[in-house]
């Protein structure tokens, strides 16, 4: 398996980042009334996916406690699914964004359950 320096190297870290600053600039758009639910709710599990890789990476020497977090991460990106319905259907982002954020989570979601997969190939 190819060595990291960093989380940051990591594709599903760097998909998952890209996807959240998407939803965080989609967000800004929303309305006002938006702002202590729907809005600071996507942000915050958008984000979490990111961060949870993060401390995943760093936590490779404990398998257990590295599944967990890609597990936790894992669970935080069908929250932000769910929060994209939500947007959907209240008409703040359109039927394309709406699809294309959809299936960028459901391969961010892929890459976490293999991840957790082959959670030996990660162990340092």
């Amino acid at each position: 398996m190819e060595k990291f320096k960093s989380y940051k190297d990591l594709n599903v870290y760097q998909k998952a980042f890209e996807a959240a600053m998407r939803i965080f600039e989609l967000s800004k758009f929303f309305p006002k009334e938006e702002t202590y639910s729907l809005t600071d709710q996507i942000r915050r599990s958008s984000r979490s996916v990111c961060a949870n890789v993060a401390e995943g990476f760093r936590r490779r020497k404990y398998i257990q406690s590295f599944c967990n977090c890609i597990s936790i991460s894992e669970g935080e990106a069908s929250e932000t699914q769910n929060w994209l319905d939500f947007a959907f259907r209240c008409g703040y982002i359109s039927d394309e964004v709406y699809e294309e954020l959809m299936n960028e989570y459901e391969h961010i979601i892929g890459m976490l359950v293999n991840m957790q997969k082959y959670s030996d190939k990660w162990k340092i």
